[in-house]
Formats: structure tokens, sequence, C-alpha cells
């Protein structure tokens, strides 16, 4: 894992815009505090239809970015859904909403970051898009692209990164 701040170093000079860093508003909520991996999207608004049906499909190491609209009204992640991403191999969640049962969702092996928490869960309407570009408190994250977040904050950029 290169920490964040390596790679702002590292593209400081860069004007391309391939380095993106997301605002320093998104909460740490699982128990894996570094974590990153190849990108996929969800596109969901107070419903975890799609959410739920990413976490139970294999992770191979990736890490699964939800834009839900920043809605502080339901959780689209909770413990259940935060096991079976971990049991699942997913390296991480980066979720543009809430989450719920930290309590449950602090001791997995798992990166989660989140706006804020809420105990009120999703209705299920099976609505969400998937695989597709995505805008996170105005910044631009596509399927495919790695994700690398820490202590210091996340990063979006191309491809990934070599120590």
């Amino acid at each position: 894992m290169i920490p964040t701040c390596d790679l702002c170093d590292r593209y400081k000079a860069d004007t391309t815009g391939a380095l993106r860093v997301l605002p320093p508003v998104f909460h740490d909520y699982g128990g894996r505090a570094a974590f990153f991996g190849p990108v996929v999207t969800v596109q969901c608004f107070e419903d975890n239809t799609p959410v739920k049906a990413a976490v139970e499909s294999p992770g191979q190491g990736r890490v699964l970015v939800v834009a839900g609209g920043g809605s502080l009204r339901r959780a689209l992640l909770g413990g259940n859904l935060g096991a079976a991403a971990a049991r699942n191999g997913w390296a991480g969640v980066v979720i543009d909403g809430c989450v719920r049962d930290v309590a449950e969702l602090r001791p997995l092996p798992l990166g989660i970051r989140a706006l804020a928490l809420v105990p009120l869960p999703t209705e299920r309407r099976a609505e969400g898009l998937v695989d597709l570009p995505v805008q996170l408190q105005g910044v631009w994250v596509r399927p495919g692209e790695w994700l690398y977040a820490d202590e210091d904050g996340i990063v979006v950029l191309p491809q990934q990164q070599q120590a």
C-alpha cells in the first residue's frame, strides 16, 4: 500500500487530472484503516439492493464505491452486508452516504468509509445502476480505476501505482 500523501507528492505537478482526491468528509468505520484496489461502482439512492448484490459476489481485492447521493437518511451498509463484503474478499467500501451497525463493522477486516452513521435501513426497491462513472462529493470515479485510502484521505488514480 502506497500512502496517499506519497501519491499526492508523486502527482503534485500533474496537470492531467489523473490524481483525484476525495474531500475530507468521509469517516472510517471498518477494521482496516488503509486499503486499496480496483474500483467497482454502484449508484443508488436510499436503496441498497445493488450494494447487497455486489458484496455478496467475489470481491477479489476490489473496492466498492457507492454513489449514494450523499443521503444522510438511510444506511446503505450495515453489519450483515459488511460481513458479506469481508467474507467475499472485498478490500473496502466507500459510500457517499451512511452506514449503520458500527459495533459490527469495526472488527471486520474491511476498509469502510462513509459520510455518517444512521440507524435507519434502506427500503428495497431494486433500484440502482452498476459499473458506470459516478460522482462522490463532486469527484469522478470510474470502474477499473484504483482507489487508495488511509488515515490521511482517499485518492483515485487511473491505474495501479508501483512503490
